[in-house]
């Protein structure tokens, strides 16, 4: 990020946009939500204090899955899992280190290897964008760094739109 700012600042005085853009998206990147974050998530809103309170009478949880496992042996629709998977949920918090090893079954699936080379893979495009910047080619660089707002969704709506980012890089001239 400093380097940016610093060719930002020399190259055009007074803008911020590119800084601002690599910094947002670059965090984006980072910060994808995989099974152990969604587990964490599940676990730190504390949804029984927050539905007891208000719906006395109590309520029925049921978490909407699609977990990996099934998807993997063909299973197409997600399934109806209660409370009791919040055992589950402490588990994949408790096995989030190993994101990104050898041992992470979460990690050979193609969504999750992408997630994982694309920091690497803008963060080089960046590199590229500031070889040269100059008032010129200022905003296709700004363009090349908000490029990673398409990248949304899950499994292959997520992938669909990776090669969404990338048909804009190639357009771009990257």
């Amino acid at each position: 990020m400093k380097r940016v700012r610093e060719v930002e600042a020399a190259a055009v005085s007074g803008e911020t946009r590119l800084s601002e853009g690599v910094a947002r998206y670059m965090f984006k990147l980072m910060a994808y939500k995989d099974e152990y974050e969604v587990a964490r998530l599940h676990l730190t809103n504390d949804l029984a204090t927050a539905l007891a309170a208000e719906f006395p009478g109590g309520v029925t949880v049921r978490y909407n899955l699609h977990p990996p496992l099934l998807r993997a042996l063909g299973w197409k629709r997600k399934i109806k899992l209660g409370r009791w998977f919040d055992r589950a949920f402490r588990l994949l918090v408790a096995m989030r280190g190993l994101r990104g090893t050898a041992l992470d079954p979460f990690g050979y699936a193609e969504v999750r290897r992408v997630e994982r080379a694309l920091p690497g893979e803008y963060r080089a495009l960046v590199e590229k964008a500031l070889i040269g910047l100059s008032p010129e080619t200022y905003e296709r660089a700004v363009k090349l760094a908000n490029l990673p707002d398409v990248i949304r969704g899950y499994e292959a709506i997520k992938l669909r739109n990776v090669q969404r980012f990338r048909d804009g890089v190639r357009a771009l001239g990257f």
